[in-house]
């Protein structure tokens, strides 16, 4: 209801949810499972793990007496796209300073390794806009309506030029590496309906004014040739956005990182408490401890377990998927493709099918609770777009990606000392993981580079203590 119906009044979002939930149950869910079949017992890993992890177990299935380090200059919590880019950045970065990498699974166990496999140039301009705005009207009551909405737009255009930076970072690192992640950059189509076109041209028109062009539209036509899809009105299309295998990238970060040097990865080691301990920190894990000068939580969804003190400003948010054999045949692969509640891929023999989000508490951080209704009205929605096919569901999961308040991501120190957290991407991990973690390495060894990330912005603060933030000057 609060997703589809969210400027009702709750007798008419009642009423309107009656109505869609009787369309699903005897019209849009039967008529898509005629062609949809299901393994007797569906699998729960992601099809990006579905053929194993390289880094399984790092570095004991190779070495089963190796042990933590006592000391490191840096401690990295997490290794997913976050801990794995600060990990590459440090071996190209560093020199004679150890990095030490702390997973307290398996490297893209997470939602790193559970998501779509889009790179993406991140929320267009006017979305961030539009998700930023509501939390300044909360937090900066002593700026006029105009001044906030400059800011707000200050604020879009601070994260859609960190985001173009970061999707070229990532294709020009994949490709001087040679880093084997199947890599296309064919762009994304997001459907719209009827009722959607003002809006969209409006937020076209919006980026366009303040020199960000990646967002644009469609026709249907257009739709049809480039992504196989039908739909009935002009959709929006994210020129840049590129596909890849999100675990093979976190693998191929940290493999080219311990080749390199100056970086150890240690797999299967949960980290239970961080200590301040006047020069430096203690890092406390199931298999002992470690004393570093620097920490950087690359943990995204658990960090409100991990650091209750400062509350749930990054709280999880659960999405899933869905994969199988199969699926309609006229759907192009290597694009990104969404409907208005789904997302489909096209991947092999077969196709997936995703959607989100809700909240979870901090607890549930990490679960892997798929819900075979929502698999089912997607598969409705797959048969929307792409016409009737045979799918045999072999795969079904879910993840947790991390959400700010206001949706916009955090780059930067969170304790005000040497402890940092890149987190809250949105779901759009990809347009900040790389770069952000850039940014952040930069910062820790005090190396020159552009200022992607700058504090006004992206500081914690503006969630954590919004009265003593440096707050940006709002421009002419």
């Amino acid at each position: 209801m609060h997703m589809m119906y969210d400027g009702h009044n709750l007798p008419m979002r009642l009423f309107r949810f009656l109505g869609w939930t009787l369309r699903q149950m005897f019209g849009a869910i039967p008529e898509a499972l005629t062609t949809v079949t299901f393994d007797r017992e569906v699998s729960r890993t992601p099809i990006w793990l579905a053929q194993g992890n390289r880094l399984a177990n790092h570095p004991w299935a190779g070495d089963a007496d190796a042990c933590l380090p006592r000391q490191v200059d840096t401690v990295v919590i997490g290794a997913g796209m976050t801990g794995a880019s600060c990990a590459y950045h440090w071996s190209k970065l560093a020199s004679g300073k150890r990095l030490a990498v702390l997973e307290m699974e398996d490297p893209a166990w997470g939602a790193s390794g559970r998501n779509e496999g889009l790179i993406v140039m991140g929320r267009y301009f006017a979305m961030v806009r539009d998700s930023v705005r509501p939390h300044l009207e909360r937090v900066r009551p002593d700026l006029t309506q105009d001044r906030r909405n400059r800011l707000a737009e200050q604020f879009a255009a601070a994260y859609t030029r960190s985001a173009y930076r970061n999707a070229d970072l990532i294709e020009q690192t994949i490709r001087e590496e040679g880093f084997d992640c199947d890599y296309e950059r064919n762009g994304w189509i997001q459907a719209r309906d009827d009722v959607d076109q003002l809006a969209l041209r409006e937020s076209i028109a919006a980026g366009e004014r303040v020199g960000f062009d990646d967002w644009t539209s469609l026709s249907p036509e257009q739709v049809w040739e480039k992504g196989g899809m039908v739909v009935d009105a002009p959709a929006g299309f994210s020129r840049r956005a590129a596909c890849f295998h999100p675990a093979k990238w976190v693998w191929c970060l940290l493999e080219r990182a311990l080749d390199n040097g100056g970086v150890e990865l240690f797999t299967r080691t949960r980290v239970l408490r961080v200590e301040d301990k006047g020069e430096g920190y203690r890092v406390d894990t199931a298999r002992g401890s470690i004393s570093a000068r620097r920490i950087i939580n690359a943990t995204e969804s658990h960090t409100a377990s991990l650091h209750p003190q400062y509350g749930d400003f990054i709280h999880p948010v659960q999405t899933q998927a869905a994969f199988g054999e199969g699926g309609p045949e006229g759907m192009k692969p290597h694009i990104g493709l969404s409907g208005k509640r789904a997302f489909f891929g096209r991947h092999g023999t077969g196709s997936m099918v995703g959607s989100d989000a809700s909240r979870l508490p901090p607890s549930k951080a990490g679960s892997n609770n798929p819900s075979r209704f929502i698999t089912k009205f997607l598969m409705g929605d797959l048969h929307r777009y792409f016409g009737r096919s045979h799918v045999h569901v072999t795969h079904e999961w879910s993840g947790t990606p991390g959400f700010t308040v206001d949706e916009f991501p955090v780059v930067g120190l969170l304790d005000g000392k040497g402890q940092y957290v890149i987190g809250g991407m949105c779901g759009s991990g990809t347009a900040v993981s790389f770069n952000g973690a850039r940014h952040v390495v930069q910062q820790i060894l005090e190396r020159e580079g552009p200022d992607d990330y700058p504090v006004g912005y992206f500081a914690p603060t503006r969630l954590l203590d919004p009265e003593n933030h440096p707050w940006p000057e709002i421009e002419a």
